[in-house]
């Protein structure tokens, strides 16, 4: 009888402690993250959660990124299938006014025209967030990013190189050394640049370089436009844009290039056709690119994961692999994470470090003058 008793009294309080749950108040789910706001991995809860949302968008959008480079191939590849994420490449060959370009012009469309990221000259940076183009966000390795960074992490540096002149030796049998040996009539029909200077950033600090070859200076871009405008008179620009085909083919056997784009060029050539780079002795050119997300990017959690992605270390060696000197570099190299044959494919650091780099106003103001006063002063359509 007391066994039953109790058994009773066991029974009621556990039906009236269902009774009291079931009365009390609901659990308040987790509340939905907005990707598209979100300023840290911290911020939208953590890495877990960020790649978590960025296999469930299952896609991301990149632009004006060739496999050859940096190494792009190899980092989309390795990106998509540690993620699971479709990475779906547009118009590869853009330059970065293209890419601003193609914000603009997809704001409203999610679909694959829309680019969730940019890689872009630095006079692009600051003109897409004045416009309001671009997302802040900043990497969890933040910290260790040397080089220009926005404060609020609209956009931050991503690589270096130096400006080199890229020679076909199967057609060229004399080989220019500096800018001026370029005018001699030997070259006639033979010099291309790699990318219309009104709108690539690789060209337009191309003649930027020309004007410090010259006798310009980081405030006088003049000299760049007017030493064209001779190679032009003289026949020997021609008015194609020069990528690795056409300078393998021999249609554009000199041409200017990042130096990672011209070692790239002659690691794959592999002889075929030999390639000789040449450091010009007048002016040694230091150009960067920055990183950033589009504010309008159809899938924001990718986008924020693809940057982590290509800040953390292992983004960042398969950017060695591709010939250049990425933004932490400092940082992995004081670690001792960087592989001896990845230091011997970056530049000499006497090259990096007494390279001539002008200042965002004076990059972005000569790119201006540039883009003006292409058509007016040099009068050749690149495309």
């Amino acid at each position: 009888m007391r066994f039953k008793l109790t058994f009773q009294i066991v029974s009621l309080l556990a039906v009236l402690a269902v009774v009291l749950a079931a009365c009390g108040p609901a659990a308040t789910p987790a509340p939905k993250v907005d990707w598209s706001q979100v300023k840290s991995a911290a911020e939208g809860g953590g890495m877990e959660a960020l790649i978590a949302a960025a296999k469930a968008e299952g896609e991301l959008n990149v632009i004006a990124l060739p496999d050859d480079w940096c190494n792009y191939g190899e980092m989309m590849k390795t990106f998509s299938e540690k993620y699971g994420i479709k990475v779906n490449s547009i118009n590869p060959e853009a330059g970065s006014a293209d890419e601003l370009q193609a914000i603009r012009d997809n704001k409203e469309n999610k679909g694959p025209q829309a680019p969730d990221v940019i890689d872009v000259g630095p006079a692009f940076g600051p003109l897409a967030k004045e416009e309001g183009l671009l997302a802040p966000y900043k990497v969890t390795t933040w910290d260790t990013i040397d080089g220009l960074k926005d404060p609020e992490g609209y956009f931050y540096t991503d690589y270096n190189g130096v400006l080199v002149i890229e020679v076909n030796l199967d057609v060229v049998k004399d080989v220019p050394q500096d800018w001026k040996d370029l005018l001699d009539p030997k070259y006639k029909g033979q010099i291309a640049l790699a990318g219309d200077p009104r709108s690539s950033n690789q060209a337009a600090q191309t003649v930027y370089a020309a004007a410090i070859a010259n006798g310009g200076s980081l405030d006088n871009v003049q000299p760049g436009l007017e030493f064209f405008k001779e190679l032009n008179a003289r026949g020997n620009l021609l008015p194609l844009i020069a990528n690795t085909g056409s300078i393998a083919k021999g249609e554009t056997p000199i041409t200017f290039q990042w130096n990672y784009l011209a070692l790239a060029n002659a690691e794959s050539f592999n002889g075929n056709p030999p390639i000789e780079i040449v450091y010009p002795k007048s002016v040694n050119w230091g150009g960067f690119y920055l990183q950033a997300i589009s504010a309008y990017a159809p899938h924001p959690a990718a986008a924020r994961l693809w940057q982590e992605f290509l800040y953390s270390d292992e983004g960042h060696l398969i950017w060695m692999k591709g010939y250049c000197a990425p933004a932490r570099l400092a940082d992995m190299l004081k670690r001792g994470v960087v592989p001896e044959d990845l230091k011997a494919k970056l530049p000499a650091p006497e090259i990096i470090n007494t390279a001539v780099v002008p200042s965002r106003e004076q990059l972005s103001a000569a790119r201006e003058l540039i883009k003006n006063q292409w058509d007016s002063v040099v009068g050749l359509d690149i495309k």
